[in-house]
C-alpha cells in the first residue's frame, strides 16, 4: 500500500523532503558511528541522508522499495542505492550503524519484530540502530501510506525479543513546515552482544 503511494507520489515526496536539515538528529547519531564506518539507509527515500553520510567519509549502503525513489536518489546521491524491500535486504558487509528514519512505520506492526530483526542481524554487535516512529499507539493509514504509530511503551515491548536496547529516546516535531506539532518518537538502539 504504502509503495503504490511513493510510487505516485515520488516527485512530490523528495521535493518535500530533500533539503530538510536533520543536523539536529545527526548530531546525536553520528558520535555513535566509527569515523569512516558503514551505515545502512534503510529505505532512503530521497537519498538526503545518505548523500550527508557519504559526504563526510562514511561508507553507505543505502535502500528503498520504491523504484521511483530509489530512481531519484541514485541520482541525488550518485550512489547504488538497492530497490528491495526491509525484509529482503542483505548487507554485503556487516555494518556499524542503521538509520531507519521514517521509513519503518511503514511496516505493519505484526510484522515489525520480525523485520527489526532481520535489519539487526546486518549490524555488528555494539552497532548502532536509529529509528522514528510518528507518536502514538496502534495503526492507522492515510493518503493511501500504512503507519504503525509508537510511543515509549510501544518501543520497550516491540524490543522485548529483539537484541537491541534503547540507549536513547526522545519526541520531536515533525520537520516538515506546518507540520510541527506532529509528535515523533526518536530512538537509538545498540545491538547487544551476543
Amino acid at each position: 500500500m504504502s509503495i503504490n503511494y511513493y510510487q505516485q507520489q515520488a516527485g512530490h515526496f523528495y521535493q518535500s523532503t530533500v533539503t530538510l536539515d536533520m543536523t539536529p538528529l545527526y548530531h546525536r547519531f553520528l558520535p555513535r558511528v566509527p569515523a569512516g564506518g558503514h551505515i545502512l539507509d534503510a529505505g532512503c527515500g530521497s537519498g538526503r541522508d545518505s548523500l550527508h553520510f557519504s559526504r563526510l567519509g562514511y561508507k553507505v549502503t543505502a535502500f528503498d522499495a520504491s523504484p521511483a525513489l530509489v530512481e531519484l536518489a541514485r541520482r541525488h546521491t550518485g550512489l547504488p542505492v538497492a530497490q528491495c524491500r526491509f525484509d529482503e535486504f542483505k548487507a554485503p558487509t556487516p555494518a556499524d550503524a542503521i538509520w531507519a528514519c521514517a521509513s519503518l512505520l511503514h511496516v505493519p506492526q505484526a510484522e515489525l519484530a520480525a523485520v527489526m530483526a532481520h535489519l539487526a542481524e546486518q549490524l555488528k554487535p555494539g552497532g548502532v540502530f536509529y529509528c522514528s516512529f510518528k507518536y502514538g499507539q496502534g495503526e492507522s493509514s492515510r493518503e493511501g501510506r500504512h503507519f504503525t504509530n509508537l510511543d515509549e511503551s510501544g518501543l520497550k515491548q516491540l524490543l522485548q525479543s529483539l537484541p537491541l536496547h534503547i540507549a536513547e529516546q526522545w519526541q520531536t516535531g515533525d520537520l516538515r513546515p506546518g507540520r510541527e506539532q506532529e509528535p515523533w518518537l526518536n530512538a537509538l538502539l545498540v545491538k547487544v552482544t551476543p
